[in-house]
C-alpha cells in the first residue's frame, strides 16, 4: 500500500502544496509506516521500477525490521521523525527530503532521504 502523501499534507492555508512539500510528508509518512510496524508499507514505498519477487521483498521488509531493531538497541528506538527540509527538481521529478529522526536516547540525526516521482506519487529510492 503507498501512502496517499497529499492527503496527509494539511491543508490550513489555500495555496497548493509544492513538489518538494508533498515528496517530504511522503517520505515522513513512509517511517512512520516503519516505525509502527508496517514493514509491508514501508517497503512498498521503495521506487522499484520492475516488478521484483515475493523473496527479495521478504529480504527487503526483514532488512527494515532489523533497522528499526538495531536503531532500538543503539539509541532505544527512534521516537519522532521530523521533517527539516526539503528540495525538489521537477524537470527530473526527483527530491531530496531531510528528516530528523529523534531517538529515544535523547540524540538526532538528520537524513536524507532521496524521492522519486512516479505517475504522481512519491517514493523512496
Amino acid at each position: 500500500m503507498v501512502l496517499g502523501a497529499v492527503l496527509s499534507l494539511p491543508m490550513a492555508c489555500k495555496k497548493a502544496p509544492t513538489p518538494a512539500e508533498i515528496a517530504a510528508h511522503a517520505a515522513k509518512g513512509y517511517y512512520d509506516q516503519l516505525l509502527a510496524g508496517k514493514y509491508e508499507d514501508f517497503v512498498a514505498g521503495t521506487y522499484m521500477p520492475y516488478k521484483i519477487p515475493d523473496s527479495y521483498r521478504k529480504q527487503l521488509e526483514d532488512n527494515a525490521r532489523m533497522f528499526v531493531a538495531q536503531q532500538e538497541q543503539e539509541h532505544r528506538g527512534i521516537k519522532k521523525v521530523k521533517i527539516l527540509d526539503a528540495k525538489a527538481d521537477t524537470l527530473k521529478h526527483v527530491a531530496n527530503v531531510y528528516l530528523i529522526f529523534e531517538y529515544g536516547d535523547s540524540t538526532r540525526e538528520e537524513v536524507c532521504v532521496p524521492m522519486v516521482e512516479k505517475k504522481g506519487v512519491w517514493y523512496t529510492r
